[in-house]
């Protein structure tokens, strides 16, 4: 005896199933409320649970960064007896609103704008690690230490500079406790500046920051916020500028090219950095994103801005053709790669054959890709670098300082990663021609 409805039953079935996975994500995402409840219930401490030698394997879960999180805990300003403006009767201020959505280093740039606001006030910074929220088990925090070392991470400043150090969020826990905090909601001071330029937004917020209070946090009163965080994701030019020439003066310059007395034969440096040319290469997801910037018309992102800088991004909202030239840069073809590779190329040494006292002969022959790349597109990408003559390395993950220190960079003007090691040549006074954008 065949039944002909239990087809359609499965199906039913199947349809409320969807349906109930459907709505299920749509009422966590819709109040983070239940999401943090659920987090609470199900989620383990890796960090915790695999240092008590728990059952699950150090390889199993999300990093755990249990070295970096000891060297935080042992951080010598963890003192309360230090005289101020640390220990106990320093003036402590966390920021509790930052952006979880966004990417590494988007994240990591609210981060250390909050830090120059803090030094600013001035009053001791105190360090969140940058969270990746998840539903179950999937979730970790990653130690901003993981991917940057500094002051604003607990590093010590420079000789002679009064500012106290930064402590972690685990130290404000000490120091602050939660009955002696003074709230500053995000609400109450995002509106008076919503449309103010960047370096007006960062001098309101130096002002909200000298409150009297010694222990302030800065946090959202409602969840569903949409921009939490205290600057915006994109920095304007002129407060990009301000930090940028407060951070040039902090580290002992080092140029790419000196003057220096060959120590070999070799009328090129050996060293592989001064020799070096490394491309920021976005793809993956990145050309559905490049769509929704040219459509918006969007500034290249914060520290690729600047008018010193090469290869400035010159807006034409209605200009015909806007949108294919605009996706040329953001999106390159081999082509476009190639082309302006060679560019810079030609370009930097061309200045540096100018440069007096340059004693040995000035030369790019490595290149070094970053990208996520994992299609054949990178094979294509690849042979067609090699038939313009060049030998070159491929890397999935690559540290910034492979481009950070590398005599040339050429990046995505729209990409959050290749502003920050943009920042960080300019900190390093790299000369502006050895910092391209496609």
């Amino acid at each position: 005896m065949r039944f002909p409805c239990f087809r359609c039953r499965r199906r039913y079935v199947l349809i409320g199933l969807a349906l109930l996975i459907f709505i299920s994500i749509s009422v966590l995402g819709a109040y983070p409320e239940l999401r943090q409840i659920i987090q609470h219930v199900v989620r383990v401490n890796y960090n915790y649970y695999i240092a008590d030698r728990g059952p699950w394997g150090t390889d199993d879960g999300p990093p755990k960064y249990l070295a970096l999180r000891q060297w935080e805990a042992t951080l010598p300003q963890h003192d309360l007896s230090l005289p101020p403006p640390e220990g106990k009767h320093g003036r402590y201020v966390k920021f509790s609103n930052q952006e979880r959505g966004l990417g590494w280093n988007n994240c990591f740039n609210e981060v250390s704008d909050e830090f120059k606001a803090d030094e600013c006030a001035p009053c001791i910074c105190v360090w969140t690690g940058i969270r990746f929220p998840g539903i179950l088990l999937g979730t970790s925090t990653l130690p901003v230490a993981q991917g940057e070392m500094g002051r604003s991470q607990g590093g010590p400043f420079e000789p002679g500079d009064p500012a106290p150090r930064a402590v972690s969020e685990a130290w404000f826990d000490v120091v602050c406790p939660r009955a002696e905090r003074h709230y500053i909601y995000t609400r109450d001071v995002k509106p008076a500046v919503a449309e103010a330029s960047g370096i007006d937004v960062f001098a309101h917020w130096q002002k909200v920051l000298q409150a009297p209070q010694r222990c302030v946090e800065i946090v959202v009163a409602d969840k569903k916020e949409s921009f939490p965080q205290t600057f915006d994701l994109v920095a304007y030019l002129p407060l990009s500028g301000s930090l940028s020439n407060r951070a040039r003066g902090r580290r002992p310059q080092r140029l790419s090219l000196r003057a220096t007395r060959p120590s070999s034969p070799h009328p090129a440096t050996r060293n592989p950095f001064e020799r070096m040319l490394a491309l920021h290469l976005r793809r993956g997801d990145y050309e559905g994103h490049c769509r929704g910037l040219a459509y918006i018309n969007a500034a290249f992102y914060s520290w690729n801005q600047f008018s010193h800088l090469p290869d400035r991004l010159v807006s034409e909202p209605d200009a015909p053709g806007k949108d294919e030239r605009f996706l040329a840069r953001c999106w390159p073809d081999h082509a476009r790669v190639v082309e302006k590779v060679a560019e810079a190329r030609r370009d930097y040494l061309t200045h540096a054959q100018s440069m007096n006292g340059t004693l040995r002969v000035p030369t790019l022959d490595i290149l070094y890709v970053l990208t996520n790349e994992k299609s054949a597109s990178i094979e294509e990408l690849r042979n067609a670098l090699q038939l313009d003559g060049w030998t070159m390395d491929v890397s999935m993950a690559v540290d910034m300082e492979i481009a950070r220190r590398s005599a040339v960079f050429v990046g995505n003007g729209w990409s959050s990663f290749t502003s920050n090691i943009v920042y960080q040549r300019l900190v390093d006074n790299r000369d502006p021609i050895s910092i391209r954008f496609t």
